[in-house]
């Protein structure tokens, strides 16, 4: 799946990685663990900005994470170019993080995407000035976005390698 032998590389990206990118890292370690596929991937996420470098996720995250038995321990972090060489998949939530990977990292090109994408197109709502209800919603829809993502990989890498 990401050749040689090695994991698929995949980075969720957000503004300051502290509510969509963690909710959508979450979502896919939690489904990637159901399915018993952790060995197959190394995941992580980060930010186009570095805000909130070195800080925990949001607590609204982190609460909806914990409730859907998705959490996992996390530190805020901004992208770097060993990023954008490193990861097979940068997924991002939204245009404006898209275009500013594109803009920093040119070698990311072709292998960062909208995340919304997977499930047809749009941006994923940034809940920061929400309420827990708001971090709720994203969540289910960064869930079923990262579902249609997997599916797609499973499918595109075949039957016989497939659990």
């Amino acid at each position: 799946m990401g050749g040689m032998d090695r994991p698929v590389r995949v980075l969720f990206v957000c503004l300051g990685n502290i509510c969509r990118s963690p909710l959508a890292e979450g979502a896919f370690r939690k489904l990637i663990g159901e399915r018993s596929l952790e060995a197959r991937f190394e995941v992580d996420s980060a930010g186009t900005g570095a805000w909130h470098a070195g800080e925990p996720m949001d607590p609204r995250a982190r609460k909806v994470l914990e409730r859907e038995g998705a959490y996992f321990p996390h530190v805020a972090r901004q992208m770097t170019r060993e990023d954008a060489l490193r990861y097979d998949h940068i997924l991002v939530m939204d245009r404006e993080n898209l275009e500013e990977v594109e803009r920093r990292f040119p070698e990311a090109k072709g292998k960062v995407r909208l995340l919304l994408d997977y499930l047809g197109g749009g941006e994923v709502p940034d809940p920061y000035y929400g309420d827990l209800q708001d971090c709720q919603e994203v969540y289910w829809m960064v869930e079923a976005a990262v579902r249609a993502f997997l599916d797609r990989l499973l499918e595109e890498d075949g039957p016989q390698k497939t659990p």
